[in-house]
């Protein structure tokens, strides 16, 4: 059972980083059920970091690194921010603090979605902001896909753009997250990541079905089905 649990979240994984954002949200509560919440976000990590390979290798030339060198000073402090809260909260306040963080994340992105349609807020305080939640959320349960979503849709990028910006983003602060995970939070080990390596396979999958789905996706409806994966996921991980 355990091992089937863990080849599904992998799938979505794989899935999540080329394109089908917010699915990889059940992947969290699935992982955090058979290994418990630190343990189970330095289990994720690697599996992230391979997705992000893929998922780079596939849209590396539609990548906007303006947005890009705004995020990524910020997010490498809020990683850094996590790492602590990591270790002076236990796994409920984890929980809590996860499910807060993707509710909130998501009435903004619709209240924004809904105000000032064709107002674009590129404001360097908007991406520094953005930027350390980032980096708090993808240290503390692997979370940063909805804030990241926030800060992109708002930028209004186009389909690939979008996916592009957000697997450089990932990758770059995933393997920056990794000597953290293994010398404070010590929850990636040898064992973990031979276990990783075991989810390859899934993780291959659920990239290739993840191009194939954007690839039916039409530009005006992609916005709306990040969002809605979002919101989708935000109550799964709340119950």
């Amino acid at each position: 059972m355990d091992a089937s649990l863990l080849l599904m979240v992998a799938f979505f994984i794989g899935m999540a980083k080329t394109g089908v954002h917010g699915i990889s949200m059940f992947a969290v509560p699935l992982l955090a059920l058979i290994f418990g919440g630190k343990m189970s976000a330095g289990l994720m990590l690697p599996m992230l970091i391979m997705a992000d390979v893929f998922a780079v290798n596939y849209y590396h030339r539609h990548a906007n690194w303006n947005y890009l060198l705004k995020l990524f000073p910020s997010a490498a402090v809020g990683v850094c921010i996590g790492t602590w809260l990591g270790n002076v909260v236990d796994d409920e306040v984890f929980r809590m603090i996860m499910s807060v963080i993707i509710f909130i994340s998501l009435g903004i992105m619709l209240w924004m979605e809904k105000a000032n349609k064709d107002k674009v807020p590129d404001y360097l305080w908007f991406a520094v902001l953005m930027g350390t939640l980032g980096g708090i959320t993808t240290m503390i349960g692997n979370l940063a896909g909805s804030v990241m979503a926030l800060y992109l849709l708002s930028m209004r990028l186009p389909k690939n753009q979008y996916i592009g910006t957000a697997a450089w983003f990932f990758l770059a602060i995933n393997v920056f997250k990794v000597p953290f995970h293994i010398w404070s939070w010590h929850s990636i080990t040898l064992d973990s990541f031979l276990l990783n390596l075991l989810c390859l396979p899934a993780i291959a999958l659920g990239a290739w079905a993840g191009v194939a789905v954007v690839k039916r996706i039409a530009e005006q409806y992609y916005r709306w089905l990040v969002i809605a994966m979002t919101a989708i996921a935000a109550i799964v991980i709340a119950v």
